[in-house]
């Protein structure tokens, strides 16, 4: 595994080129309970530009400069005003540029087939570590560091996350790659209208010295990538639509336990109280399950596997969902902020395990076409009736969290000499049971998998040869 000793040369504050047209901008539903969790930290690998890496330095910074007069309210700096309510005041105070060289690092031994987990130095091409959100009351919003490498270049972005979700995130970023690769006029605005069903009137309580971190950053963990091709999720999505392992429908015994023909899936939150359903028979679906949430389903069932948890114990899998198009009307795309509620679909270990991909496909689906615009609002009355942080983590050891999205346009960030060769990420937010979904750099449907495990159910899930048939090399 390449060691790194990444030396920061130079840091400085990066204005923007205009005065911001904003003046505060007020933390919404879906923003407040980000405040405890850290700054995102994504960022891209490419190879070097074909110019010195001075005039890269000088080129980044302007171009980011450029890019912050279009996003206002990443160079503020977090409020709270007298009665509470969290703001974002737009004060063009700027945010941290940071170049630094890890120039012993070649591109071939950081990111290449041959490597098994995700090389420790790529967390050191980041600012802000176990940095939480609210920290933005006296911190910048936003960093961005450039790391030369001795054949390539590592740009890093730091967002805090009560201000982003991933939408938000990569349209930043990408929007930074378009104005450095040399447009004139960006290709899509963000919408920093605050007149959404996220608005409310409920005002969050921040303990005393601001919030903690609700996981341990220090536990032991391991960080793979994973690559499915296209090929292989299409295989995985005919299974999910048809049933069984192979073809084959699964035994309904797992472990020596009979299990019980109910099923068992998430339909929402009331009054604080997550909902379980029964149900005798299979859910009608209203649509084919897709290609992420079969890929999603054999995750969920392989990892289960390797944890070696009681068939009575349950699993809890949440995913995160743009609720930009799920609202009637729908908002924005392009909406600047948090628009994402966290979907948990719960189910027993032995039926995980005994029952067929369809049975864990169609939960995860299921769940993902009830959420309509009824349950977003639903969402929104339920965290009004009790406002609090949201608990990330893996609390009881059976959690899985998939955040991120294949859909996200990770690989258009082109600075001006060629697209991504890949997209890593620093240490936020990691923590056991921890997933992130990145497209596949060819395209094409393809996806992998950032995956965060115990040491010991990262070995399993190696093992399960259910799982690791759909695996192939990192291209």
């Amino acid at each position: 595994m390449p060691s790194s000793s990444t030396a920061i040369i130079s840091k400085c504050t990066i204005f923007p080129d205009q005065k911001s047209p904003l003046t505060t901008l007020k933390l919404s539903v879906s923003d407040l309970p980000m405040l405890s969790c850290h700054y995102i930290q994504k960022g891209v690998l490419l190879p070097l530009p074909p110019y010195s890496f001075d005039d890269l330095i000088v080129s980044l910074k302007h171009s980011l400069s450029l890019t912050l007069s279009h996003f206002p309210a990443l160079a503020g700096r977090l409020i709270t005003d007298d009665l509470g309510y969290v703001h974002v005041l737009c004060n063009d105070a700027g945010v941290d540029f940071v170049h630094a060289r890890a120039k012993h690092l070649f591109i071939n031994a950081i990111y290449n087939p041959e490597l098994v987990d995700v090389p420790n130095c790529f967390k050191e091409f980041f600012v802000y570590d176990n940095t939480i959100s609210y920290s933005g009351h006296q911190n910048p919003l936003a960093a961005v560091q450039v790391t030369e490498l001795a054949d390539g270049v590592f740009i890093g972005c730091t967002v805090n996350h009560s201000l982003t979700d991933g939408t938000s995130f990569w349209h930043f970023f990408n929007t930074f790659a378009e104005i450095c690769k040399g447009v004139k006029k960006i290709s899509k605005s963000p919408d920093f209208t605050r007149d959404t069903v996220f608005n409310s009137p409920a005002v969050l309580r921040v303990p005393d010295g601001g919030p903690k971190l609700t996981f341990d950053a220090d536990q032991p963990l391991r960080e793979r990538v994973f690559h499915f091709s296209r090929e292989a999720i299409q295989k995985l999505k005919l299974r999910a639509n048809n049933g069984g392992r192979n073809g084959i429908t699964d035994a309904t015994e797992v472990m020596g336990k009979q299990v019980n023909d109910s099923w068992k899936t998430v339909n929402g939150v009331t009054n604080g109280q997550i909902t379980v359903v029964n149900n005798n028979d299979v859910p009608a679906r209203t649509a084919e399950i897709s290609s992420f949430q079969s890929l999603s389903a054999q995750l969920w069932r392989s990892v289960t596997r390797a944890r070696k948890l009681s068939p009575s114990k349950t699993s809890t899998f949440r995913m995160a969902v743009n609720c930009r198009h799920r609202l009637r009307p729908k908002m924005d795309a392009y909406y600047f902020g948090n628009a994402i509620q966290s979907i948990p679909t719960i189910a027993e270990v032995g039926e995980i395990l005994s029952r067929d991909l369809r049975w864990c496909a169609n939960l995860l689906h299921q769940n993902v076409v009830a959420h309509d615009d009824a349950m977003v609002h639903r969402g929104i009355e339920d965290w009004e009736s009790a406002p609090r942080l949201f608990p990330l983590g893996n609390f009881d050891g059976a959690s899985i969290t998939m955040g991120s999205s294949p859909r996200f346009p990770m690989y258009d960030n082109d600075f001006g000499w060629g697209r991504p060769l890949a997209v890593r990420s620093g240490k936020a937010n990691k923590f056991d049971g921890k997933i992130s979904a990145f497209p596949g750099r060819e395209g094409n449907g393809s996806v992998d998998l950032e995956v965060v495990l115990a040491p010991e159910t990262m070995a399993g899930l190696e093992n399960d040869t259910e799982f690791m048939q759909y695996v192939s090399p990192i291209v």
